[in-house]
């Protein structure tokens, strides 16, 4: 359900409390508020049967003959007490004049105290024909909305007292930012349960948050890197690989606008950040944190941290900035031969480890498929460490190494791969012959590439509840491909892009 305007109108004169443009015999503009958004969907719902929410002037004066507030000396009004016409309460339909006439409808309205609130709430079907009210749910929730903003405008009372409904009236934009962003209400509210927001002091809360946390503080920041490597085995072709970060972030703290720094930093020997982008909610970054692309060749003095970030968070999690870095070497050297022999294959891979990465991962496997040749009929091959499993009818042997490699960092798999002639397998237009590769698949917690870490202690939340702050960083793979050296592979000339 989504509203297209909604309004609130005085029809007693001097009556209202202060608001604001527009008006006409009998009643007076004292809130209105258009949704673009939902003004968009109405229009390519209704096609060329479209009818544009009119000026708030164009709508008071339809809308007081409906609900029989004007011309109190006339009992019948042709337009609205003709037998022809169809009741249709509570969806009003206004007959706007003017420039731009046609029907609004459904219009809802409620009346109490001299005040009147209605609003203009979106069908979710074509215009023609009119789909029955009983159908319509946005009815009954459009209903529900304008009940729950008479109790908090008019209280108890039977009439509002002015000063009252003029303190209230200014706070009517920031209401509905919590229980109506954007035009849709995020929780119908029933009669009374909506609250005047807490003091906000000059902040002005913005339209893409629909309202301030309420309820624990909580600051979570997580970095994770990914690392792509495609390995060949041969002097002629360069192996090459890459490293991608990302910094995540969720935090929920009190406020309209919320400070909040998260700062990054290296080893004294870690490669600097390069192409790095930030999320639109950071209000201040030092240029020198941008300048540095991996596309430039590196002269050494690039800004090598540590790298602030102030930021006034949105509610949902949200990317605070990525980055690229350039690392020395990739964190699993490997090699591999396939190699026919006497109608089976001859299968040789060995896996080490960089002294630099940590020895702990929450996974690591080596997948070695194979393709055009049919199912697995036969294997005969043997690991150094960690468990072989035979997928037979995808042609898949699993090497999963499990969590740790053995004090040396160096496994080995060899062995022979016998293919059923009767059936036929997996299929792939690249690799055919002896073109084939090991992919791997690996996670190591705690642990970045780049030595990039974010500590908890660096994290600094400006707000009146101190939050629970947690932090995390992790090292995953993505397309890490170990090709076999006995056969060809594609071959890429510069660095791999993400």
């Amino acid at each position: 359900m989504s509203v297209r305007a909604l309004w609130v109108f005085s029809h007693e004169r001097g009556d209202g409390g202060g608001g604001g443009g527009g008006g006409g015999a009998g009643g007076t503009v004292c809130f209105s508020r258009r949704f673009p958004t939902v003004e968009r969907r109405a229009k390519a719902l209704a096609g060329a049967l479209y009818v544009a929410v009119p000026e708030d002037g164009a709508v008071l004066q339809p809308l007081l003959t409906e609900l029989g507030l004007s011309d109190g000396d006339k009992a019948f009004v042709l337009s609205r007490d003709d037998c022809a016409r169809p009741q249709r309460s509570p969806a009003l339909e206004l007959r706007v004049q003017g420039r731009d006439r046609g029907v609004l409808w459904p219009v809802l309205a409620l009346v109490q105290g001299g005040l009147i609130l209605a609003c203009l709430v979106l069908v979710e079907a074509p215009p023609e024909p009119r789909p029955p009210l009983p159908s319509l749910a946005s009815v009954s929730q459009g209903l529900s909305l304008l009940a729950g903003l008479q109790a908090f405008l008019c209280g108890t009372g039977a009439k509002p007292d002015g000063e009252a409904l003029a303190s209230k009236l200014a706070l009517l934009p920031s209401v509905l930012l919590q229980i109506c962003p954007l035009g849709t209400p995020l929780d119908a509210p029933q009669a009374g349960s909506v609250a005047a927001p807490g003091p906000s002091g000059s902040q002005k809360q913005p339209a893409w948050k629909p309202g301030p946390h309420r309820g624990r503080a909580v600051a979570s920041v997580s970095l994770s890197e990914t690392v792509r490597s495609m390995q060949y085995g041969k002097p002629s072709r360069q192996d090459l690989w890459d490293v991608f970060g990302t910094v995540n972030c969720k935090c929920e703290v009190e406020g309209v606008l919320p400070n909040v720094m998260v700062t990054l930093t290296l080893p004294p020997n870690g490669s600097p950040l390069q192409d790095i982008l930030v999320h639109p909610c950071v209000t201040s970054l030092d240029s020198s944190l941008l300048m540095a692309s991996s596309v430039d060749d590196g002269d050494g003095s690039s800004f090598s941290g540590p790298y602030k970030f102030p930021f006034s968070p949105p509610l949902e999690p949200f990317r605070l900035c990525s980055y690229t870095s350039q690392v020395p070497v990739p964190p699993i050297l490997g090699s591999y031969q396939l190699k026919e022999e006497e109608n089976q294959l001859r299968v040789t891979a060995t896996l080490k480890l960089h002294e630099s990465v940590r020895n702990s991962f929450e996974y690591c496997e080596a997948h070695l498929p194979f393709f055009n040749r049919g199912h697995v009929n036969n294997v005969d091959v043997k690991v150094s460490c960690g468990q072989l499993e035979v997928s037979r009818e995808k042609s898949l042997l699993v090497w999963v190494l499990g969590q740790k490699f053995p004090k040396s960092r160096e496994v080995t798999l060899n062995g022979t791969v016998n293919f059923s002639e009767l059936s036929s397998g997996p299929r792939d237009p690249l690799c055919t012959g002896l073109t084939a590769y090991i992919k791997l698949y690996f996670r190591v917690p705690d642990l970045t590439l780049s030595g990039c870490c974010v500590d908890q202690h660096s994290v600094q939340v400006y707000s009146s509840a101190k939050p629970r702050i947690t932090t995390s960083r992790e090292l995953v793979s993505s397309e890490y491909y170990i090709w076999n050296s006995a056969g060809e592979a594609p071959i890429s000339s510069a660095l791999m892009v993400l």
